[in-house]
């Protein structure tokens, strides 16, 4: 007795064949999944770095919010009282406006981030359905009889 070694696709090609289902050219199934699985580990990527800007961007704010509080508690008023009342809300609108800015930043670097993962799977769910469609095309074209 014979021991016969299939490979994967070979046991898939016999299985669908056996159940009846058209003939479809599983070497582009298996390279239209390959490319779906790079698509998405791009999209995964490109989300990572979105993060890791995302948290650099948090750290720097956080460190203006420190050297804000450290020139609040080392100001020392003296003189005119409306002369240290502006200096205080100088400071306390400039604050306020890093903080705005930061947090615009990151909105910002979220929403890029996010569209460009999106874009990325999206576009690859078009080219796969394509690609899969086409397969099925080619495969039942093969299999029509020659007239």
């Amino acid at each position: 007795m014979t021991k016969e070694s299939h490979s994967f696709v070979d046991i898939i090609r016999q299985f669908g064949s056996d159940l009846g289902i058209p003939k479809v050219d599983v070497d582009k199934l298996v390279e239209t999944h390959r490319k779906n699985f790079e698509a998405f580990t791009q999209a995964v990527l490109v989300a990572s770095d979105g993060m890791k800007s995302l948290a650099t961007k948090q750290k720097e704010m956080i460190d203006t919010a420190s050297l804000a509080l450290v020139m609040a508690r080392n100001f020392k008023p003296s003189g005119d009282p409306q002369q240290i009342l502006a200096k205080q809300s100088e400071m306390a609108r400039k604050a306020f406006d890093a903080a705005i800015d930061h947090t615009r930043q990151i909105a910002d670097q979220v929403s890029k981030s996010n569209a460009e993962a999106l874009k990325i799977a999206s576009d690859r769910i078009v080219e796969s359905i394509a690609e899969i469609r086409a397969s099925f095309e080619q495969a039942g074209d093969r299999s029509k009889p020659k007239t």
